[in-house]
């Protein structure tokens, strides 16, 4: 890797790093549970589906948005 390269992933690492932690302490907060030991395989399961089908709605809501303002019509 080049120096370009290692300095992106360093940015990457730092703002997942950050984006992590803020987001577990926000959840631990307002669930007040322990994600590692008060929720069954299948419940994990099921709120990991949850967390797919919202960002799969996100990203077509973007698309849309930037085609829209493109002038796509694909």
């Amino acid at each position: 890797m080049n120096q370009e390269q290692r300095a992106h992933l360093q940015r990457i690492l730092n703002q997942s790093h950050t984006l992590i932690a803020n987001k577990y302490i926000k959840g631990a907060k307002e669930h007040k549970t322990t994600l590692s030991t008060d929720h069954s395989l299948q419940e994990l399961v099921d709120m990991a589906i949850e967390e797919a089908i919202d960002q799969v709605t996100f990203l077509l809501t973007i698309k849309e948005v930037l085609e829209k303002s493109d002038g796509n019509s694909s």
